[in-house]
């Protein structure tokens, strides 16, 4: 079997409201999806989410990438050979982990595919069937985010909410966190994510405050070249600390790792690089003693079951996840739905990522040149 074609499109989808973070608000979400084909007739598939200005890559940028730099170098290759993959990418260009993660996503999808199981028998199998799921509160309005998070209560799809800080006046910020977790009290875990929109000093006085008023986590408070700040602030507060954007290759794990910055790690298949490098990072959270977390880049259907049988393949992922992106995204390009219940979600089992791709979907919300 060897790899026939690779091919991308760009999509924009749809969201319930305008999502903000410190970076960026997000009106409607792009994906790439990757095609992968091969020489006997198999087909599979890799999404790409991004969030705009979390990292380097663009979505033209991803899809130039993979179409002009690395599948001419992938073709005629066999799929199934992950690191003979993954080396040849990284000696055809550096970097550019989001482009090289779509693809060795839709290796991974092809090759269960063939053998009728899901992605997670590839990695040894499910460590949990089920997730506990985390909805981002981003109306950054209390009295908004107050209703979405009873609502979502009610309807016993979340009892985990991270709320967006780190843009504008740290005091309102703080503000907002706390008057959100007075209002839920102990029927949710509430947790912040700064988004390294916060220096150190400004750092240490909102920590103080969000761990007297009761949230249970803060995600990368400083800019994420900072280690020693992220170190220190690890120390000083019992609250857990956790690193996002800082850490995104296996070096910076093990960085972080030996130094102690951060209680814990936000893991994200398309920031590490795919599959076999967010579990190296895991691995070496797993032998640190750091306790996990899946984040999100407000995946579709097909993304999410990537992340999830990742995820729930690890051992430590002490925090849940957040993959909330198929109820974020009033459409899809997937022919299915992720399932939810009872504040979890439950790891899809079908071939492959167990999704297939709606074409008429593809068409109608591919990005025009």
């Amino acid at each position: 079997m060897k790899i026939d074609s690779l091919t991308t499109v760009i999509v924009d989808l749809p969201v319930a409201r305008p999502h903000k973070l410190a970076m960026a608000t997000i009106h409607r979400h792009s994906l790439v999806l990757v095609r992968l084909r091969t020489s006997d007739g198999a087909m599979g598939i890799g999404e790409i989410a991004i969030i705009p200005h979390y990292g380097e890559e663009s979505p033209e940028a991803v899809k130039a990438t993979i179409d002009h730099v690395l599948a001419p170098h992938l073709l005629g290759q066999d799929p199934r050979n992950i690191g003979s993959l993954l080396h040849r990418m990284d000696q055809a260009i550096k970097g550019n982990a989001y482009a090289k993660a779509g693809i060795e996503m839709a290796c991974h999808d092809v090759s269960a595919r063939i053998l009728g199981v899901p992605v997670s028998s590839l990695l040894g199998g499910l460590v949990r069937a089920r997730l506990p799921v985390l909805w981002v509160l981003g109306n950054g309005e209390i009295t908004k985010d107050v209703d979405e998070a009873e609502a979502r209560l009610a309807a016993r799809t979340h009892r985990l909410f991270l709320v967006k800080i780190g843009h504008g006046d740290p005091a309102e910020n703080v503000d907002r966190a706390l008057a959100i977790k007075r209002a839920l009290g102990d029927r949710a875990s509430v947790r912040v994510d700064v988004n390294q929109g916060w220096d150190e000093s400004t750092a240490s006085w909102g920590i103080e405050r969000l761990q007297d008023g009761g949230i249970d986590a803060i995600e990368q408070p400083v800019p994420r070249w900072n280690l020693p700040a992220m170190q220190r602030l690890a120390e000083r507060f019992a609250v857990p600390i956790m690193a996002d954007e800082a850490v995104a290759t296996p070096d910076e794990a093990l960085a972080y790792a030996r130094h102690g910055g951060a209680d814990a790690f936000s893991i994200k298949l398309t920031k590490h690089g795919g599959i076999a490098r967010t579990r190296q990072v895991a691995a070496i959270a797993e032998a640190a003693g750091i306790s996990l977390f899946g984040g999100t880049m407000i995946e579709g259907a097909i993304g999410t079951s990537a992340s999830a049988q990742v995820f729930a393949s690890v051992a430590r992922l002490a925090w849940g996840c957040q993959l909330f992106g198929p109820q974020l995204l009033t459409d899809d390009i997937a022919v299915g739905s992720v399932v939810y219940e009872d504040f979890e979600l439950v790891v899809p089992t079908g071939p492959g990522f167990g999704f297939e791709v709606d074409e008429e979907k593809v068409a109608h919300y591919a990005r025009r040149a």
